[in-house]
């Protein structure tokens, strides 16, 4: 008996934030509706991640990292991978950053903490 099950698209997340704790949870909530992580802790490896991986369909985006703000970086990304979800993640969740995120291109804007539920919402309305 041959039985086939239908394939489902791999859904890929890149997770740029240097502090560990935030990338395992984002990862441990992402998983859980199938996307495949990757992680980078600064813009430096986001970079050659970019430039070797185009096939991101989210991305997540802290603001401060070691070597440079985010909201810079999302020009690059969506050079790169124009069709992705960027969302800004950053605990500086003032309004004017949100706004600067917006114009550059960022789909999205979290502020820290947040929750698994937060995050759910946030994927469900790249599907609606």
């Amino acid at each position: 008996m041959n039985t086939t099950y239908p394939l489902q698209p791999v859904l890929k997340a890149l997770i740029i934030d240097d502090e560990t704790d935030i990338c395992y949870l984002l990862g441990n909530i992402l998983r859980q509706r199938n996307y495949h992580t990757t992680y980078a802790s600064s813009l430096t490896e986001a970079g050659k991640l970019l430039e070797s991986q185009n096939d991101f369909t989210l991305i997540f985006l802290d603001n401060h990292l070691p070597d440079g703000y985010g909201i810079s970086f999302i020009n690059r990304v969506k050079e790169k991978i124009p069709y992705a979800q960027l969302v800004m993640i950053t605990a500086h969740d003032a309004n004017a950053d949100k706004e600067k995120a917006a114009r550059n291109g960022a789909d999205f804007f979290i502020g820290k903490p947040f929750t698994r539920e937060i995050i759910f919402k946030t994927l469900d309305r790249f599907i609606a």
